[in-house]
C-alpha cells in the first residue's frame, strides 16, 4: 500500500540516505526529471537533481520548508524534511509542491505575465502622476542627512501635515515623494502644485477646479483641480510661501474642513488629501511683513522638516557625484570614469549655495567640456574652483548657450534685486518660464539677494526677496 501510494501521489516524491544517495523516488519525480526510475535509484542525489540541498539537510538535520529550488530551468517549492531514529538523521524526505507538470509550468507562465502586467501598470501609474523617489534614492550617509531621512520615515506612517523647509536645490521633493511612497497612501495619487508658477488669475481653479459653465471660456465639462486629483492621496504644495493671501484663506479652510468649492459650485466636495509643503523661504519672517498668515502657518507647520544644506553635509558630496554621474552619463550617452583627484577637492570645498541641483549642473556641463576619460579640475566652472585657463579647451556651443541663459537670468533678478515678474519682464519671458529656468539651473536664492538698507527687515532676515503678487 505504500509503494502504491508513493506511486501514485501527485506531487514529485525523493527520498535519500544520509550520505545523499536516492533510495526511493516516485513516478511523478522521475517524469519530472526526464528519467527512468530504475537508473535514479542508488545514484548520488547530487548527479540526478539540480541545485539539490538533499545531502546538506542530512548534514544539519535542519528542515527546509517551501524552497525555491531552479529544476530545468523553472523556480520550484520545495520541502526537504530530515528523517530522525534515535536522535540521528537515516533518511531525508524531499518533495516537489506539484501535481502536475505541465499545469504547473502553465501556472508559472501566467504568473510571469501577470507579474509583468502588474510591473508595466505600476510604471505607468507612476509616470501619470505618481511619487517616483523613495527613501532609498536619497543618496548620502551623514548624520544631518540621516536624522531627516529618520524622522521623515517616521511621520511618513501617519496623516500629518508636513512642512518641508530647505534651501533651494536641497531635495525638498525627493523627500515628499519618498514620504508618499513610505506612507498608507502609496497607491494613491501624488500631485505637485508649484505654488511660484501659477498666475495668480489661476490659483482658484486650478487647485479647486471649477463646474461646467462657471466662466466664459470654460471647459464643458469642467475641470478637476488639484485637490480632487489628489483624493485619497498626498498633495505637495511646493513654494508655498508664493501662494496670494486671497488663497491662503482658502487654503486654510480646505485644511480646516476638508472640503473643497470648486468654481462655481452649488455646495462643498469633501476631500481626503495629505498635505506636505514645501518653501526655501523663512514663513515666520513672511509673517512679520504681513504676506503670510500666521493661522495657516501653524495648520501647516504640525511637524517641520529641516532638509539640510550640501555644505552642511559634505561628506556626500563624493557619493552624490558618484550617483549623479552615473545618471548623467546614461542621460546624455557620454562615458565618464568619475572625477580626479583635483577636481573631487574643488567640489569638496565649494560653497554650494545651490545645493545638490547645482552639483548636478555642474557636472553635467563638465561632461560636455572634458577632454578625457574622467571629469579635471579645467573641466570644471571657474566658480566652482576650474583652473583659470578652463575657457581654452573650447566649450560647445550647447554649453555656451547655457553658460549666456544662466548669466542673463542671474544679472536680470540682480538688477530688478529678487523682483521675479521685474526680472520675467526684462527677459522677455513669463513669471513662470523663469521660475522653471531657475530650477533647471538651480539659480540659489543667495545668487541675487536685495540691496539690504541697514536697519531695515531685508538686512535683518539676509535672504528676505521682494515679493510680487
Amino acid at each position: 500500500m505504500l509503494e502504491e501510494a508513493l506511486g501514485h501521489a501527485y506531487e514529485g516524491l525523493l527520498i535519500t540516505d544520509v550520505d545523499g544517495n536516492i533510495l526511493k523516488t516516485n513516478e511523478a519525480y522521475a517524469t519530472f526529471l526526464g528519467l527512468p526510475q530504475a537508473d535514479m535509484i542508488g545514484r548520488h542525489v547530487t548527479e540526478v537533481v539540480e541545485n539539490t540541498r538533499m545531502h546538506i539537510v542530512a548534514k544539519t538535520g535542519v528542515p527546509e520548508i517551501a524552497q525555491l529550488q531552479k529544476i530545468r530551468g523553472h523556480e520550484m517549492i520545495c520541502h526537504r524534511i530530515p528523517i530522525f531514529e534515535s536522535g540521528k538523521v537515516v533518511a531525508v524526505v524531499g518533495k516537489v509542491m506539484f501535481r502536475d507538470v505541465d499545469d504547473l509550468f502553465t501556472m508559472t507562465g501566467r504568473f510571469a505575465a501577470l507579474k509583468k502586467e502588474l510591473e508595466f501598470y505600476k510604471n505607468e501609474l507612476h509616470r501619470r502622476g505618481g511619487a517616483k523617489y523613495s527613501f532609498s534614492q536619497i543618496v548620502g550617509t551623514s548624520a544631518a542627512l540621516e536624522r531627516a531621512k529618520a524622522l521623515a520615515r517616521k511621520v511618513a506612517r501617519s496623516d500629518t501635515t508636513v512642512l518641508l523647509k530647505g534651501e533651494s536645490g536641497t531635495g525638498k521633493e525627493l523627500f515628499a515623494h519618498a514620504i508618499h511612497l513610505e506612507s498608507a497612501r502609496a497607491l494613491g495619487p501624488f500631485v505637485k502644485v508649484n505654488c511660484a508658477a501659477i498666475p495668480e488669475t489661476l490659483f482658484e481653479s486650478e487647485l479647486f477646479g471649477y463646474k461646467a459653465g462657471a466662466f466664459t471660456g470654460a471647459n464643458r465639462g469642467g475641470k478637476k483641480g488639484k485637490f480632487a486629483l489628489a483624493d485619497k492621496g498626498t498633495l505637495l504644495l511646493d513654494e508655498v510661501s508664493e501662494l496670494p493671501l486671497a488663497m491662503q484663506v482658502k487654503l486654510l479652510r480646505v485644511l480646516q474642513e476638508r472640503e473643497i468649492e470648486p468654481v462655481g459650485a452649488v455646495e462643498p466636495e469633501s476631500i481626503d488629501v495629505r498635505i506636505i509643503a514645501a518653501t526655501n523661504k523663512d514663513l515666520e519672517a513672511l509673517i512679520a511683513e504681513g504676506t503670510f498668515r500666521q493661522d495657516l502657518y501653524y495648520r501647516l507647520n504640525v511637524l517641520k522638516l529641516e532638509i539640510p544644506a550640501l555644505r552642511e553635509r559634505r561628506e556626500d558630496i563624493a557619493l552624490l557625484v558618484e550617483a549623479l554621474l552615473r545618471g548623467l552619463e546614461k542621460e546624455t550617452g557620454i562615458p565618464v570614469e568619475g572625477v580626479d583627484p583635483e577636481a573631487a577637492a574643488s567640489l569638496q570645498a565649494y560653497r554650494w549655495p545651490g545645493n545638490v541641483r547645482e552639483l548636478r549642473n555642474v557636472l553635467e556641463q563638465a561632461l560636455y567640456v572634458k577632454g578625457g576619460r574622467a571629469i579635471c579640475r579645467a573641466d570644471l566652472p571657474r566658480a566652482v574652483g576650474g583652473e583659470p585657463d578652463a575657457e581654452d579647451e573650447g566649450p560647445t556651443l550647447k554649453v555656451l548657450l547655457r553658460r549666456t541663459e544662466q548669466d542673463a537670468i542671474r544679472r536680470a533678478l540682480q538688477d530688478a534685486e529678487g523682483d521675479k515678474l521685474a526680472a520675467a519682464a526684462r527677459l522677455g519671458i513669463s513669471k513662470s518660464s523663469l521660475y522653471a529656468k531657475i530650477e533647471q539651473y538651480g539659480i540659489a536664492e543667495e545668487a541675487h539677494p536685495p540691496v539690504a538698507v541697514p536697519g531695515s527687515r531685508s538686512d535683518v532676515h539676509g535672504a528676505g526677496t521682494r515679493r510680487t503678487r
